[in-house]
Order: structure tokens, then sequence, then C-alpha cells
């Protein structure tokens, strides 16, 4: 298929959404080669790979909490068939990624740069030694923060990267100042510093109707599929410490916004409940400040969309990877 095809087959998927999740986007999972990795504290972190001797650029994706790779085939097809290798990991906690706790369902991680770590040893391994003549990076979510903060210290590895819906900070149910203070508490008690959060607790499906995830009735159900066949992904509320390690990443992100020295795309959804669009547009204002004398979307509102950019309507999803494809094509 030409790119010119693909492209405009994202205008119409889901109109076919059965027969292509079945066909073609099947025989593509099979192209997969699964490895892993001893990451800190020898955790196992898993990865997957779509490779092709024909390719001269890469893109690495960074997955959001509770994500795994087995939910970003669709993802992989689309960038591979535009010519991409892709790699994608599973971050430490989640996915088929060791955990660090006895309750495999407590999201939770010690200190939010052992994500970072982790990550720069994936590219290590992976990435780097293929020598691409270009290497992308795309991430969502958490993986947003994570890419974020390995790109504070990596200014060669990627050319461009596209940040949708980043997590620089959390859509709380209460003001930010008494959540600093509740999970301040409980991180000063260990009985209750890896307990899950309050109002959280193990995986429940929602149904669709009340789902703040995505529009697309057909990617959603696809979702919980993964989750109704693979109950080792599933993954529930965060723990305390979790909250507190993601409360400071966020901030020092915010800060040094203007420090990182890759050109970035920021994509922004309108109807976000699960992150703060706040602190996105902080982190934005900060980097417009910055002047990195690079024309960058920060952010490309796209409006309409639920939390899960990549996994819309189809509508809204093609407005997303053309405009992070257009700006790939720019690097």
């Amino acid at each position: 298929m030409t790119p010119k095809r693909l492209k405009e087959s994202w205008l119409n998927r889901e109109t076919q959404f059965s027969a292509f999740t079945n066909g073609p986007l099947l025989d593509f999972w099979q192209l997969r080669e699964e490895d892993e990795f001893l990451g800190v504290d020898d955790i196992p972190i898993r990865y997957v790979r779509f490779i092709n001797s024909r390719h001269h650029k890469a893109i690495v994706i960074s997955p959001g909490r509770s994500e795994s790779y087995v939910k970003y085939p669709e993802v992989a097809y689309d960038f591979y068939h535009l010519g991409f290798d892709v790699f994608i990991i599973d971050h430490r906690g989640q996915g088929r990624s060791g955990r660090m706790l006895s309750d495999p369902q407590k999201g939770h991680v010690e200190k939010f740069t052992d994500y970072i770590d982790d990550f720069a040893k994936f590219i290590e391994l992976e990435v780097r030694y293929r020598h691409y003549p270009k290497c992308y990076a795309l991430a969502h979510s958490m993986g947003g923060a994570i890419l974020s903060g390995y790109l504070l210290r990596d200014k060669i590895t990627f050319d461009a990267a596209a940040l949708c819906a980043p997590m620089f900070g959390i859509n709380l149910p209460m003001p930010r100042w008494l959540a600093g203070f509740i999970v301040e508490r409980a991180e000063s008690r260990q009985s209750v510093r890896n307990d899950y959060a309050v109002s959280t607790g193990k995986w429940q499906p929602l149904p669709y109707l009340i789902n703040v995830l995505t529009h697309s009735q057909e990617r959603y159900r696809r979702y919980l599929r993964y989750y109704a066949d693979y109950p080792e992904l599933r993954l529930g509320g965060p723990t305390y410490h979790w909250l507190r390690e993601s409360f400071s990443i966020g901030n020092e992100l915010i800060e040094k916004a203007g420090d990182i020295d890759v050109p970035l795309i920021l994509l922004e959804a309108s109807e976000e409940k699960v992150v703060s669009n706040r602190e996105l547009q902080a982190f934005c204002q900060n980097r417009q400040k910055a002047q990195t004398g690079r024309e960058e979307k920060l952010p490309l509102i796209i409006e309409g969309a639920h939390h899960e950019i990549l996994f819309e309507v189809d509508a809204l999803r093609a407005m997303a990877l053309n405009a992070i494809c257009d700006f790939f094509a720019k690097y």
C-alpha cells in the first residue's frame, strides 16, 4: 500500500474495523519480534520491534500509564507502512514488564527516573547501534513525561518528537495542594505509601458510554478485549508514592521545558479528563519563552478529542497522525 492510500484509509477504517483487525492487522502482528532486558533493580522490561531491511528511519513509541505494546498494533502498522522501523517499550510495572509490588495491579514506581533509565537502556540496546539516518519518538500521556525526561539527557538520538496528551500534571478530583498534602502524609507512613491512592483500586471495565479515553466505540471495544484475553495486562489505580513521583517530575519538566533541544510537536485533547491541560499549557508557555528558534506546534489542539488521541475516531486520529507525519517530515 502506498503512503497516499494508507493515509486515505485512515478516514474510513472504523467502517470495516473487524475486517481490518482480523485481516491485515493480524498478519502484521505476526511480524513482531518480542524481547526483553533487565532494567533498574533487575526488573525485566519487555518490548517489541517491527523491522524491515528496506527501512531507513525509525520511530520509538513510549506508551501511557497502564498501557502495553499489545494495545499498539494499529499505530505500529501505520508507521511501519510509512517506512518506519517501529520499537515499543512496556514500562516497568505494567504491560508485560515486571512488577515491583506483590499486587501486580498497583501502578507503582520507586523513582520516576527509573522509567527514564529503563528507556535510556532500551535506546542504547535497540536503536542507537542501528545508525538510522532519521529517528523519531512518539509518546502518549505518562510516556510523554518519560520521553521528555529522556530528551533532557539526550540531545542527539532523535530528530524530532511528538507528545500526545503528555502527563505534566494529572486531572485530580481535588485541589492540587490538597492532593499534595495527602500524598506527603501517606509517604511518611510505610504501610500507606504503596497503597492504592484514594478513590482508586483494581482495574474495572467501564462501559463505553462513560469512558473518558476515546469516542471510538470500535477501538474502545478492542481495548477492553485485550484485558479480557490477557488478564496479566490489567493495571488498576496508582499508589500514593507513584502520585508523589509524578507530581515531582511534572514540576521539573515544566520548569525545564526550554532545555529540551529536540523539535517537539505537542497534541492536546480538547475534551481531556485524564491529564491536566493547565500544566500542559504551562509547559508550552515555558518552552515558547525559551525561544528555541524552531517553529513548533505548542500545543496543537485536537478539537473534540478525548485523552487517547491515537485511538480516537477516524477523523480525529487522522488529523493527529497527519500533523505528526508532516512535522517529522520537516526534520
